[in-house]
């Protein structure tokens, strides 16, 4: 998998981690470009005459708007609404869709989706062929227009054709995510590290991080609603489609507002990035919630996103030892139907 970027100078430290090391990854794109290998997601596509109709009654999605532009998040669910994996959905063409999710959940969501498979004219693909590569900056898009000729999308759409794909997330600073074939990734990295600076992977988790965009991983598959982790907040949950797989777990804790626990940004008081799953403690040692993704930011500060409990006076909070203090999220957690996501363009 990541053989096609480590023969360029980069060092993988984890299935999901590589890096070149550089110092100050982070530092550097706050005012430059920085170009980077997005190992931490796969991509399972789905083919076939009922591609569509099969997505439909799977995903939060509403399959409808996925046309070629819109290419809006998703979640698929168990039956008690858990989360099975998240996900942005795209269509690459008629009857073929892609999903980009971590790299950990693409092997179990296509083992569960097969079960469905079976009674639908429908394939699922794992691409492990294929490569992400990251651009962050006020150029990037200007960068992806010269190096693969295709104009930046807006947020949550895609452009390019059924080569190469091109994706725009939010961030802090201008993010997009490019999908090719990985041959024509080796050709195409050193053209980008003309005029951008490879950094390593942990870069785009940070910029997640402050986007308050939480990729959930085996760790918390199957334990968390939609909402605890703001999906409905971002245009992942379209609650006027028709059912799918937890449909009416997911729309019954948010029309009787039973979401007890809620995604939050933090920054702890020191530089030690504590693991996945750490418990958040209150005053009294109790844990109120825990930790889904953590990095650390151009200050050398660790930045996580945790799963929170939404009680209003929870006091003093930590993780791992160190202090955490809560940060603004840069979205209102309300409702934002897919619909008028998709309607905005």
């Amino acid at each position: 998998m990541h053989d096609w970027i480590t023969g360029l100078g980069a060092r993988a430290l984890a299935d999901d981690r590589i890096t070149f090391d550089g110092q100050d990854d982070a530092r550097r794109t706050l005012d430059g470009t920085a170009v980077t290998p997005l190992v931490q997601f796969g991509v399972l596509d789905v083919l076939g005459a009922d591609a569509e109709k099969f997505l439909q009654g799977q995903a939060s999605a509403q399959l409808t708007l996925v046309k070629g532009d819109f290419a809006p998040l998703t979640v698929f669910c168990s039956p008690k609404g858990r989360i099975l994996a998240n996900a942005q959905l795209m269509r690459i063409a008629e009857e073929h869709y892609r999903l980009v999710l971590h790299r950990d959940l693409v092997e179990p969501l296509a083992a569960h989706l097969g079960k469905f498979a079976v009674f639908y004219r429908v394939e699922l693909k794992t691409r492990d062929d294929l490569a992400l590569i990251g651009l962050i900056g006020q150029e990037a898009g200007a960068l992806a227009e010269v190096r693969l000729d295709t104009p930046p999308p807006s947020a949550w759409h895609q452009a390019g054709d059924a080569d190469t794909q091109l994706l725009a997330h939010p961030g802090p600073r201008p993010r997009l995510l490019a999908i090719l074939p990985t041959e024509q990734a080796t050709e195409l990295w050193p053209r980008l590290t003309e005029q951008a600076t490879p950094v390593g992977n942990a870069v785009w988790s940070l910029h997640d991080i402050q986007a308050g965009l939480a990729w959930l991983t085996s760790h918390h598959r199957d334990a968390l609603l939609p909402q605890m982790i703001n999906w409905e907040a971002l245009g992942g949950i379209s609650f006027k489609k028709g059912c799918y797989t937890g449909q009416e777990v997911v729309a019954r804790a948010h029309f009787r507002g039973q979401v007890k626990r809620r995604l939050m940004r933090g920054q702890l008081e020191g530089d030690a990035l504590p693991e996945i799953g750490s418990a958040v403690l209150d005053h009294r040692d109790k844990a109120v919630g825990e930790v889904l993704a953590t990095e650390l930011d151009a200050y050398d500060q660790a930045e996580v996103l945790v799963v929170l409990s939404t009680k209003e006076d929870i006091g003093p909070l930590s993780v791992a030892g160190q202090t955490l203090k809560v940060l603004k999220l840069p979205y209102p957690v309300e409702r934002l139907d897919p619909e008028t996501l998709h309607d905005r363009g």
